[in-house]
């Protein structure tokens, strides 16, 4: 039986949306995070449009929320105004409202319903939150402004100060980097045949259409080089990647999801550049994680991606024009390739980022 001494802070982690780098983020958390005596509510990743707008009803019943605890930590799908408000017994209990990405700026991808619901729920939220953490400066400030732009169309009634006061309480902590990644290069980078690396979600705010555009261009200039196209995937995807592979199957080493992390991290050691073209990225992290195992990065200049990426990996950002901002990007990448060399991304390591995260959640509790 624990003693008085022995009894650790009891934590109510929330995660309204589950999928795979939220769900990535809460485990590592709890791992890394043994002083604390956590509880996980999570929801699975389907359905977003229900699942951001009615979690607190969906979770009206569950008998975690109808106990006491010393701290709430919720992620930024989460209706934490809701949730408080159903259950009020908790609206005292401190909460930390941990901001993975904002519905303020996601790039329109032509199909969804014009609604400011979904920004509604993470303005409330980060109102009835005592901290909200972000993870990159480019999220923070997204979202800042996100806000100020919509109050700023509404047509009445609006307090003073709103960003400010969200601002205030902000801070920046990334998601962190496994210290297990951060191993010494084997081999050489493939300066003259590079192992093109494209890991991220296989959907159209990633640009798929971009990185079409790129290897056009690069077979073009002659640019020789082997592909790696991997990263979560859904059953309706962005036309480009058939193209991207009956164009240039013939230089695909890796395709698609791979489910074995064993197999995936070695992957990330094997190639020599990993590359983003995204229209939306909030941190990263499948970029970072590639930096860390050596590989050199090839990103737009927008986003999180300046934070971490040195200037001699980003190209020009032309987000209107995506084949002008190919051309850019295979110059940056021959730039690269010629004398580039690898950011160092240390200070996303867990073992450096787990201290502050620590120290976060004890402030919380005492204060």
């Amino acid at each position: 039986m624990e003693t008085s001494e022995t009894i650790r802070p009891r934590i109510l982690l929330l995660s309204g949306y589950d999928a795979g780098s939220h769900r990535r983020w809460r485990e590592q958390l709890v791992n890394s995070q043994p002083d604390f005596d956590w509880e996980v509510l999570a929801l699975a990743p389907r359905y977003f449009r229900w699942r951001i707008r009615g979690n607190a009803l969906s979770w009206l019943d569950e008998p975690p929320l109808q106990e006491s605890w010393d701290l709430i930590v919720a992620t930024s799908m989460v209706d934490l105004a809701g949730l408080r408000a159903f259950h009020r017994h908790l609206a005292t209990v401190p909460a930390l409202l941990y901001m993975h990405e904002n519905q303020f700026a996601y790039p329109d991808s032509g199909d969804q319903h014009a609604s400011v619901d979904h920004q509604m729920v993470n303005l409330y939220s980060a109102l009835a939150a005592d901290q909200v953490v972000f993870n990159s400066e480019w999220n923070r400030a997204s979202f800042l402004q996100g806000i100020r732009a919509l109050l700023n169309r509404l047509p009445d009634a609006i307090p003073e100060g709103v960003a400010e006061r969200i601002d205030w309480k902000s801070s920046v902590l990334p998601v962190p980097i496994n210290d297990a990644l951060f191993e010494a290069r084997k081999h050489p980078i493939n300066r003259d045949c590079p192992h093109l690396l494209w890991n991220h979600r296989w959907e159209y705010d990633k640009g798929p259409d971009r990185l079409l555009a790129l290897l056009d261009h690069l077979v073009a200039s002659g640019q020789d080089f082997r592909l790696s196209v991997v990263g979560e995937q859904f059953r309706q995807q962005p036309e480009a990647f058939e193209i991207i592979r009956a164009r240039h199957g013939g230089r695909v080493v890796n395709w698609g999801f791979l489910p074995d992390r064993a197999d995936y991290d070695s992957l990330l050691r094997q190639a020599d550049v990993v590359l983003s073209t995204a229209l939306h990225d909030f941190q990263g992290l499948a970029m970072q994680e590639a930096m860390a195992a050596g590989c050199l990065a090839l990103a737009p200049d927008r986003l999180a991606y300046p934070e971490y990426t040195a200037s001699t990996g980003l190209y020009p950002s032309q987000p209107d024009d995506s084949a002008e901002e190919a051309a850019g990007a295979a110059v940056t990448l021959r730039d690269l390739l010629r004398s580039g060399r690898g950011a160092l991304v240390d200070g996303w390591r867990l073992s450096e980022l787990q201290p502050r995260y620590r120290r976060l959640l004890t402030s919380l509790l005492v204060g």
